[in-house]
């Protein structure tokens, strides 16, 4: 059997999807770049904030690497404003009209719609473009050509982690989320990273889903097309959901592509895309992780455990975080304060500030909320600090100056703090 096409790294450079997916067991193969440079420049400029994190490309970005690879997609157009869209379905006739956001569930929200011409496609745009989906604007939609499907099937290949390798995974209830999908009825392959995905293995799976015999040589080539985006993007998740039976051919009706956070500086070709609101933006320009949620009790704590664990508690006894930042260690008085003037511009009733005292001195975290309450005027919502380690003497003495107080232990300051978000205000 012969090796999947690609050539050995160069002493020194680094595979961090090969990394992952093989710890350190052998010599990774590491393939060609190519596909990505398929999509436009001017996609980079869209949501991208130069941040780290997991890289999600919106559909209209997924379908362009897939199209590189020959993977067949629909013909589709972006629009930005409801005028592009019309015009959009001039050119390809009765379009779908799709919110391009990077969190699933948009359908279901109202954003996706069908059109039939211009007029429609107008009117589906203005009605989508500014909704707000699960916590994000649609800033842009993806008129495509329209469909006419008779069978939905799920086919992706994800990094499996447990295994160490990548893993193809299908079945033939596709369009819905596969965590919906009974274990029975899905077919799971796991791939040999020295071997790849050969097409008669794809073929297998095609046996196991119970395609027509006319469809299985498409749907095998349009696996390994997917295994070479999966491996030539240092993709973490290539996935076609669905992938549609229409007008007797198989045809991707949806994508989506998740890449290596890690491998991000080995594709410059790629736009760089960013889920954080513009307010989680703001936060991190200060050096600082920020996260929005739902409740009305902002938390900020040093270093993810501790937050996690404050989170926890806060819910153990009754509370709702409103949204958690994470000041690492070692942050000074000034970005801190920023930080907790920006919590404090979202609404809280209450906020809990858990500090456990290492790199990050107790008595920095003092001046910033007394900075803050200074320039404030005092601070209109209630304030529960616990402080405990390095320089805790000093910070809870310029507190008590103030006339502030601070806990040393985090059940009692949560429980204090939940009882205070419920309490009626005056």
């Amino acid at each position: 059997m012969r090796a999947a096409p690609g050539f050995r790294q160069p002493p020194g450079r680094d595979c961090p999807a090969e990394r992952r997916a093989c710890g350190a067991r052998g010599e990774a193969v590491c393939p060609s770049q190519g596909p990505a440079a398929a999509v436009a420049v001017r996609d980079s400029a869209h949501g991208a904030d130069g941040g780290e994190g997991a890289l999600k490309l919106y559909e209209y970005m997924a379908k362009g690497v897939l199209t590189s690879v020959g993977v067949p997609v629909p013909q589709g157009r972006l629009a930005e404003t409801p005028e592009e869209a019309a015009a959009a379905a001039r050119e390809l006739g009765p379009v779908a009209v799709k919110a391009q956001v990077l969190v699933g569930g948009r359908g279901k929200a109202g954003g996706v719609r069908l059109a039939g011409g211009p007029d429609e496609a107008r009117a589906a745009a203005a009605a989508i473009l500014g909704m707000d989906i699960h916590g994000l604007p649609v800033e842009r939609v993806y008129c495509e050509e329209r469909l006419e499907i008779s069978q939905e099937i799920y086919l992706a290949i994800a990094l499996d982690a447990a295994g160490r390798r990548p893993l193809l995974i299908a079945s033939a209830r596709g369009g819905v989320e596969i965590e919906q999908v009974p274990e029975k009825d899905i077919v799971r392959r796991g791939i040999d990273l020295p071997w790849g995905l050969p097409p008669y293995v794809a073929r297998q799976v095609a046996a196991r889903l119970q395609l027509p015999a006319a469809l299985t040589s498409p749907f095998s080539d349009i696996a390994c097309k997917l295994y070479r985006a999966f491996r030539e993007c240092d993709a973490e998740l290539v996935e076609c959901n669905p992938l549609a039976v229409a007008g007797g051919r198989l045809v991707v009706a949806d994508a989506r592509l998740n890449l290596d956070d890690d491998a991000v500086w080995r594709h410059p070709e790629l736009p760089r895309t960013s889920e954080a609101t513009e307010l989680e933006s703001r936060v991190r320009a200060l050096g600082l992780s920020f996260v929005e949620l739902e409740g009305d009790i902002a938390v900020m704590a040093n270093g993810a455990g501790i937050t996690m664990a404050t989170l926890d508690v806060l819910q153990h006894f009754g509370g709702r975080p409103r949204n958690f930042l994470d000041a690492g260690g070692g942050a000074a008085a000034g970005p801190m304060a920023q930080a907790l003037d920006i919590l404090l511009a979202t609404g809280p009733r209450a906020v809990l500030i858990n500090i456990f005292g290492g790199i990050t001195r107790c008595d920095e975290v003092a001046a910033a909320i007394l900075q803050v309450s200074e320039s404030r005027g005092g601070i209109p919502v209630p304030v529960v600090v616990r402080l405990v380690g390095t320089n805790e003497e000093q910070g809870t003495a310029m507190l008590r100056q103030a006339g502030m107080s601070a806990f040393t232990s985090m059940r009692e300051a949560a429980e204090r703090v939940v009882a205070l978000a419920a309490a009626p205000r005056p």
